[in-house]
C-alpha cells in the first residue's frame, strides 16, 4: 500500500508499505480523502509543530474520511463493510478534577498524525489504517466522502461557538478566512447569526467567504474593520495585527473566542478594550463532541464544501502541499488515497 511520509523538515514522500497486521480492538479502514491541515504544512516546512518535532517517520494526517473494511459493531448496530465513515482523531489523555467536560484539555491524549509523543502517532495519509471502533462516526445519507473530510476543521468552528452562549441573532465577525475561519462563518450563519462578516489580508479566500453567503468581506490590507461593530468575534488567524483589530472591532460587552493558534512568544498586543468594553476572551482548543454536530451540519448545508479549492491523488502530495501552503492559491485541499 502507498503512503506518505514526513521524515523531517522539507522531507516530504510516498513510500510502499505492508498493510497492517490486525489486532484485537481495532478495524481496518480505507482512508479516501485526507485534508491538508495547518499543522501538516509545518511538519513539512519546519519538521515540527510547536514543541512537536518529527523525529521519526511520520505519515500526516488528521481530517480523515474513509471506507470501512470488515464488519464492525457500532451503539449496538452492525455496520457493513465498505460503509462510507469520517474519523474522529483524538484520544483523550488522562482526566482532570473539574474538567470531566472538557477532555480535549486532559493531559497525555493522542491525536493521529502527531509528532507529539514517541512513537508517533501516524495519520490518515496511507491507504490502509487501523482505529478504534469509537473513533468512526458513520457518514450521514447526501454527505460525500469529500465532504466528510471537513467535519474535523468544522467541528473547531464549532468548538468555538459553543464555548459561548451561540451565535443566534448576533452580528458575527470572522478574523481570517483560512479553512477553519471559512467553516467557522458558515457554522455561524447556519446557527442563526444576524448577520457574518470576514476579514482577511488576501483577496481569493474573501471570494470563497462570499460564496458562503457572508454579509461582507473586508481585506484589512486595504480598509479598516468598523469600530465596535461586532457582538461575537471568532479570531481565527493567530496573528497579533488580526488580534488588535478584533479587540477594536468588538462591540461593548462583546465576546472573542481565540480560534487561530498563536506562536508561543511574547507578542504585542492592546488589551485596553478588555476593560472599556467589558470583552470576555476566551481560548478555543480543538473540539469535543462538536465532531458528531458537524456532519449533521454538512448534511443540512452543502455549500460548505466551497472550502474545498483542490484534490490531488497521494502520488503528488508534494505538489498538493505546496498548493495547500499558498492561501491565494488553495483554501482546504484533499489527497485522495
Amino acid at each position: 500500500m502507498k503512503q506518505a511520509i514526513i521524515a523531517g523538515k522539507g522531507k516530504l514522500y510516498v513510500e510502499e508499505a505492508p498493510e497492517p497486521t490486525p489486532e484485537p480492538g481495532k478495524v481496518l479502514i480505507s482512508p479516501k480523502y485526507i485534508g491538508i491541515c495547518g499543522s501538516d504544512l509545518h511538519y513539512y516546512a519546519d519538521g515540527q509543530v510547536g514543541m512537536s518535532v518529527v523525529r521519526e517517520p511520520l505519515v500526516p494526517g488528521h481530517e480523515i474520511s474513509a471506507v470501512t473494511d470488515e464488519d464492525v459493531v457500532l451503539d449496538g448496530k452492525t455496520v457493513k463493510a465498505g460503509t462510507p465513515v469520517a474519523i474522529h482523531p483524538a484520544t483523550w489523555g488522562d482526566p482532570v478534577q473539574g474538567l470531566e467536560d472538557k477532555p480535549e484539555l486532559w493531559p497525555n491524549g493522542r491525536y493521529l498524525g502527531s509528532a507529539m509523543y514517541m512513537p508517533h502517532e501516524q495519520g490518515g495519509m496511507t491507504q490502509k489504517m487501523l482505529v478504534r471502533p469509537d473513533m468512526l462516526r458513520v457518514v450521514p445519507m447526501g454527505v460525500s466522502l469529500e465532504a466528510a473530510a471537513l467535519a474535523e476543521p468544522l467541528g473547531v468552528g464549532l468548538h468555538a461557538i459553543r464555548l459561548t452562549d451561540g451565535v443566534e441573532g448576533k452580528k458575527v465577525l470572522v478574523s481570517g478566512a483560512g479553512p477553519i475561519g471559512l467553516l467557522a462563518a458558515g457554522a455561524a450563519i447556519a446557527l442563526g447569526a444576524a448577520s457574518v462578516d470576514v476579514s482577511d489580508v488576501l483577496p481569493e479566500p474573501l471570494e470563497i467567504a462570499k460564496r458562503l453567503g457572508v454579509a461582507k468581506v473586508f481585506n484589512v490590507s486595504q480598509e479598516s474593520l468598523p469600530d465596535s461593530s461586532y457582538d461575537m468575534v471568532l479570531e481565527c488567524s493567530g496573528a497579533a495585527p488580526a488580534i488588535n483589530a478584533a479587540f477594536k472591532a468588538a462591540a461593548l460587552g462583546a465576546t472573542i473566542v481565540q480560534v487561530g493558534m498563536m506562536v508561543n512568544r511574547d507578542a504585542s498586543l492592546n488589551l485596553s478594550p478588555v476593560n472599556g468594553k467589558e470583552i470576555t476572551y476566551i481560548g478555543s482548543f480543538r473540539f469535543y463532541d462538536e465532531f458528531d454536530e458537524a456532519l449533521e451540519l454538512l448534511a443540512k448545508n452543502p455549500k460548505l464544501s466551497e472550502v474545498i479549492t483542490g484534490t490531488f491523488p497521494v502520488d503528488q502530495v508534494v505538489e498538493a502541499f505546496e498548493v495547500a501552503h499558498d492561501p491565494s492559491k488553495s483554501a482546504k485541499i484533499l489527497i485522495a488515497m
